[in-house]
This record gives C-alpha cells, sequence and structure tokens, in this order.
C-alpha cells in the first residue's frame, strides 16, 4: 500500500506518509481503514505527500468526493487539525483544493492546512522536536 501510517496515542496524532504513486483507491482506503476507528475520534493527523512520484486520479471532482467522505467522518462538537506536507505543486494544489472543500463543509471539524515542509507542519499541529514518518518496510 502506499499510504503507510501509524496513530501516536500519546500525541493524539494519525502520521501518515504517501509513497511512490497513488490511486484513488489508496487515498480512499486510507481515509475509511482509519478514521473508521473510533480511538482516533478527534486526533490530529499529519499526511507527508513528500515522497509520492505520481497521484493519479479519474478526476478532479474526487477530491471534492474525499473532502466530503472525510467531513462525514468528522465526529461532531470534536475539533482538530489536518497538516498536509506537500511540496510538489500538484500535490499542493490537490492538497489546497481538499482543505477548500473541507472548509466549505459545515460538518467538518477539522482545520486543514497544507505546507511546503514538515517544519512547517508540525508547527502549526504544535509537536516539538522530529516525528518519525512512517515508510514502506
Amino acid at each position: 500500500m502506499p499510504i503507510h501510517y501509524r496513530i501516536d496515542h500519546g500525541l493524539r496524532l494519525v502520521v501518515a506518509a504517501g509513497h511512490g504513486d497513488l490511486v484513488d483507491s489508496d487515498v480512499f482506503g486510507y481515509q475509511k481503514d482509519v478514521w473508521s476507528r473510533p480511538e482516533v475520534a478527534g486526533y490530529n493527523e499529519l499526511v507527508d505527500m513528500s515522497h509520492v512520484a505520481h497521484i493519479h486520479l479519474p478526476s478532479p471532482e474526487r477530491i471534492k468526493d474525499l473532502a466530503t467522505l472525510a467531513a462525514e467522518m468528522d465526529l461532531p462538537g470534536q475539533a482538530s487539525k489536518f497538516a498536509i506536507v506537500a511540496p510538489a505543486h500538484l500535490s499542493f494544489g490537490l492538497g489546497r483544493m481538499f482543505q477548500t472543500h473541507r472548509e466549505l463543509d459545515e460538518r467538518s471539524t477539522k482545520t486543514v492546512a497544507v505546507f511546503k515542509t514538515l517544519g512547517d507542519a508540525l508547527e502549526f499541529l504544535g509537536i516539538q522536536g522530529p516525528l518519525e514518518l512512517p515508510g514502506p518496510a
């Protein structure tokens, strides 16, 4: 699977990293697999797209579909943050599209922000020091 993740219960944080080529089913699969778990409700999220080579989407409309699904899975009244690290132009643009769709969905309880660097994302999340990112085995 091109998206690897780990759950840090101490930080109340889901950390994910994409690797190689991402397709539609990878991203939707990650969303459903991780955020259907009751123990991560209200957790912050960090997704690092730094090691993604290509993103294959059937249409730009899928970004809106993903944002809608994510907002539906948010726990009402439980505010959290979602930082996307996207140094490449395409991933940054797609991240901003996702951010906009999440902001427009009134069910969304996550504040989404897109960053070029991991350091800026960690600052947004209020995390001090280095953070181990998940990767392929």
